[in-house]
């Protein structure tokens, strides 16, 4: 059976975000939210009336929000940071993002979830966005440069400044699962911890059920959250205020990455951030991932 025929070219990821910050106080919070996925070698083959790509539509997705951010093809530009990292650039490469809502995205984090021929994970590509107009992409992969999979921790240092709470400094450790349910059907999640000079600090959870991508369904997403982008923002600067309120330090506004492109790491860089070992482990949040 020829799957790259049969398998839908998106998916509809519908769930919740967790986050949870451990000192100098607890602060805690959960968020329903809607993503898609989408395979970036059929992306065109998702142009419709509500769903644009590169054009305006309720939900529509641009080519230039992400990776170089000049309207280049997104699975070619992925490819070739793959080859020059030394890894498989041979099986699909699917973008998980919150989609633009009537026009207006903001994406604190995007995942590029990159196979290779055999259909294995083996190499993520978190995307980072902060509201101060600065970005970082984190190109990870296994130590061994093998398939990565729910044991898998992927380790990088923090070059991005996302929060006045908290310092450039320490490592965030990720983790990926993909538990299949049906043939139609599956829950995925991403977890991502954040450790700093003093150990863990905020642990975040991104699960979701999937379900084809469909007119249909990405209507009713968008019905049950028709402000989904603007919410994220207001959630941000809502949560900032309350632990302000809680008068956890602030830091203010550290300086942008030194090499201020957005592009990922060298495959040196990456091979050194990812010889740290599992004793980062991610720290699971499992009453939460369901969702």
């Amino acid at each position: 059976m020829n799957t790259a025929v049969t398998r839908p070219a998106a998916l509809l990821l519908l769930g919740k975000v967790v986050h949870e910050r451990l000192r100098p106080v607890r602060h805690r919070f959960v968020y329903p939210v809607f993503c898609v996925r989408c395979d970036l070698a059929r992306l065109a083959e998702l142009d419709s009336w509500w769903l644009g790509v590169n054009r305006w539509a309720p939900l529509s997705l641009y080519a230039r929000d992400y990776g170089p951010r000049d309207g280049t093809d997104l699975d070619a530009w992925m490819r070739a940071q793959l080859s020059d990292a030394a890894l498989p650039a041979d099986g699909e490469i699917w973008l998980q993002t919150f989609p633009r809502v009537f026009g207006y995205a903001f994406n604190p984090v995007s995942f590029w979830l990159c196979h290779d021929r055999a259909g294995h994970l083996r190499a993520l590509l978190a995307e980072v966005r902060n509201t101060f107009g600065a970005r970082h992409a984190y190109l990870l992969s296994a130590n061994d440069r093998g398939v990565i999979d729910a044991r898998t921790v992927l380790v990088c240092r923090k070059v991005l400044d996302v929060s006045p709470f908290c310092r450039v400094e320490g490592h965030y450790a990720f983790r990926v699962r993909d538990s299949r349910r049906a043939q139609a059907q599956r829950t995925v999640s991403t977890a991502i911890d954040y450790h700093d000079a003093q150990g863990l600090l905020i642990r975040t959870v991104i699960a979701a059920r999937t379900v084809p991508l469909t007119c249909a369904s990405g209507l009713r997403a968008l019905a049950r959250q028709p402000w989904l982008t603007f919410a994220v923002v207001m959630h941000i600067h809502w949560q900032a205020l309350r632990l302000w309120v809680k008068k956890v330090p602030f830091h203010g506004k550290c300086p942008a990455p030194r090499t201020g492109d957005g592009m990922p790491e060298t495959t040196d860089a990456i091979a050194a951030s990812n010889q740290q070992d599992s004793r980062h482990a991610s720290h699971s949040l499992s009453k939460e991932t369901q969702p």
